[in-house]
């Protein structure tokens, strides 16, 4: 019986575990005055977590590598970027939901942070294995030459993204990890409260997977690790062993808010079903002796007590009478004492669904034993879904089908190294409950994701979006990528979702978002001036034409601002001419944009009429101080709730 407390709240553990939910990483164990573990925080590294400089001191105590507090630094330190939109190489830009996005995902991840806050429900990832020949991304590039030459033996003077990190390098393992926990620390933050992130790996790196995992999303958030048998040939590359599977992490965001359905049963799970009741329902028997771990008597005594069967009917009893007689006790076919995985209060209240029936057992010949009945549908009528299996042993999880699926599509199946099976992806998606969610892979690669986030709502109906990020990886111009004309690993990506949709759309003709909008990582819009006006005396700044860059769009200036004001990219937006200026309203009202030069006050008046939620000009589209002041006059009288905005 729970007592009452009688003492008040402790909130330096309430306090802690506000911490905690912000910052997982910044909690670890100590010991109270009587030995007992407790939650406590690491206080460095929460100094570290709030700073954004590397600070002194021993990084020691927690899983730590060389370059950790730089990594931290890097995830929290602020760029001066935009994502560009590149509608001619988009497929039906004005309609689709879904985005497709070139640039560093480091960055990228970082541009997201505003729009995309706590929106994504499924990140799915497949990142460099670190196997010593594959290519990891290198994000400091404060460093001189002669440092990362000193530092990683591995130096690119045009300071590409990417260097083979080859494990005769005495950073192996601290460069991977330098490179992976910035961008989950940055995907955590774009997870819903509901949400889970599911990360391929292999046994490179699995086990500084798990600790970095750990300290990202917190250990009480790991939901499982998966093994798929991915090859099962096995891999002859590796020394000693033949490899034949590969993992995958589940964490969530916060896994008292996670719900998880399970996955569709196959057909050969809805044969087990062979039993039928007397209103035509299909059902499985089950045995109610528990089976695995704590089976003994001992390990639930309360769990151990008899049963009686009506041998004319099947129907139990825990009580014998003249037709409940035959009494049937838990115990292994060795005669072990076991135990019931119901208590007797579960028994009373679902008896209905018990059954009692005669089994052969050797030196007992009118043995009986409980079954319970498991029914193919619920309630509702609807089929059951199935929990998701720690192995995967499926034909589909064949590493080889990945690669007809490239076949099938692009008539080459070498187009792409190591590509994923859609099916793995379909079927992580398919554990979640909503289908119109927002599913984000930051190593698109082959777009894998996209093409199975397609197939799947083309199969239930669903209104799921994708956000692929990929850089911009060259093709080795040996490849039969590069041969087919494709120069980099974002063509491949994009040409696939391409081919992917038309595919689909032809086998099953479903109406659904084949679509996707291109955005590109860029430099920032603005000129350098407009990060510095404050240095700059009047006489200069009268000098000064203009703060945004002489070759941007008024799209670009328009996304830019999305970003910057946190809208999500993928709504619908319209540009039309109101006299001679071109005015952009996005999803229907919440922001309006007129990026021309001397904006007639009609003009400003018609805006502020519509009373959009958010208005943005020009700053130097207003020929002085006074001018603006009119603008936010205008504004106050038409559209008081209206923030407005100049670049």
């Amino acid at each position: 019986m729970t007592k009452l407390k009688m003492q008040t709240p402790d909130l330096t553990a309430k306090n802690i575990e506000k911490i905690a939910e912000f910052f997982p990483n910044c909690i670890t164990e100590t010991v109270d005055e009587n030995g007992q573990p407790k939650r406590a925080v690491n206080f460095p590294m929460l100094k570290q977590m709030l700073s954004g400089e590397v600070l002194d001191g021993d990084e020691a105590y927690e899983f730590t590598w060389v370059g950790k507090k730089a990594s931290i630094v890097e995830a929290n330190r602020p760029i001066r970027k935009t994502l560009r939109p590149c509608i001619e190489e988009s497929r039906n830009w004005d309609s689709t939901e879904n985005l497709y996005i070139e640039g560093d995902n480091l960055e990228v991840l970082k541009l997201l942070q505003e729009s995309y806050l706590g929106k994504v429900k499924m990140i799915y990832i497949d990142p460099p294995y670190n196997t010593g020949n594959d290519f990891i991304y290198r994000d400091d590039f404060k460093q001189s030459a002669a440092e990362y030459d000193e530092e990683s033996g591995v130096f690119d003077e045009e300071e590409n993204r990417l260097f083979k990190n080859t494990d005769s390098n005495g950073r192996f393992h601290s460069d991977w990890c330098s490179m992976i926990y910035p961008r989950l620390m940055l995907a955590r933050n774009l997870l819903s409260d509901d949400g889970v992130i599911f990360i391929s790996i292999d046994d490179n790196e699995v086990a500084q997977m798990r600790k970095i995992c750990d300290d990202v999303f917190g250990e009480s958030n790991f939901v499982g690790l998966m093994t798929i048998l991915s090859n099962p040939r096995g891999s002859q590359n590796s020394k000693n062993l033949s490899y034949v599977h590969e993992y995958l992490f589940m964490y969530a965001k916060q896994i008292t808010e996670l719900e998880i359905k399970g996955i569709n049963k196959s057909e050969e799970n809805i044969s087990e079903f062979s039993e039928v009741d007397g209103n035509g329902k299909k059902y499985r028997l089950l045995g109610l002796r528990k089976r695995g771990g704590a089976w003994r008597k001992e390990d639930r005594p309360m769990m151990f007590y008899p049963i009686f069967v009506n041998p004319e009917t099947g129907e139990v009893s825990l009580k014998k009478s003249d037709s409940y007689y035959i009494e049937v006790i838990p115990k292994r076919p060795t005669g072990e004492l076991s135990r019931w995985s119901w208590g007797k209060d579960k028994f009373l209240a679902e008896t209905s669904l018990l059954i009692g029936k005669p089994i052969n057992r050797k030196n007992e010949p009118n043995a009986y034993d409980i079954f319970r009945k498991d029914y193919l549908e619920s309630e509702s009528g609807e089929i059951k879904t199935a929990k998701v299996k720690t192995i995967w042993v499926e034909k589909e999880t064949n590493y080889q089908n990945a690669k007809n699926e490239i076949k099938a599509l692009f008539g080459n199946s070498e187009m792409f190294d190591f590509p994923k099976p859609t099916y793995i992806v379909s079927k992580l998606a398919e554990m979640l409950f909503d289908d119109d969610d927002i599913i984000l892979d930051f190593f698109s690669g082959s777009a894998t994701t996209a093409h199975a986030v397609m197939q799947l709502n083309a199969e239930d109906g669903g209104n799921r979006k994708f956000i692929m990020v990929q850089l911009p990886e060259p093709c080795d111009e040996k490849s039969e990528a590069y041969k087919a004309g494709y120069k980099n690993i974002c063509e491949i990506g994009k040409e696939r979702i391409r081919r992917a949709g038309n595919k689909i759309k032809t086998e099953t003709g479903a109406d659904i978002d084949y679509g996707f909008r291109v955005f590109k990582v860029d430099e920032s819009n603005m000129n350098d001036i407009y990060y510095s006006v404050a240095e700059l005396n009047q006489t200069t700044l009268a000098s000064t034409l203009d703060n945004i860059k002489a070759d941007r769009s008024a799209l670009d200036l328009l996304f830019g601002c999305l970003l910057d004001w946190g809208l999500p990219l993928s709504m619908p937006y319209k540009s039309e001419q109101l006299g001679d200026c071109t005015v952009h309203t996005y999803n229907e009202g919440d922001l309006v944009a007129c990026f021309d030069m001397n904006i007639p006050e009609e003009v400003l008046v018609e805006i502020a009429k519509r009373q959009p939620l958010r208005a943005v000009f020009r700053d130097s589209c207003f020929a002085d101080s006074p001018a603006k002041i009119n603008v936010f006059e205008i504004f106050k009288l038409y559209a008081p709730d209206c923030t407005v905005k100049v670049l």
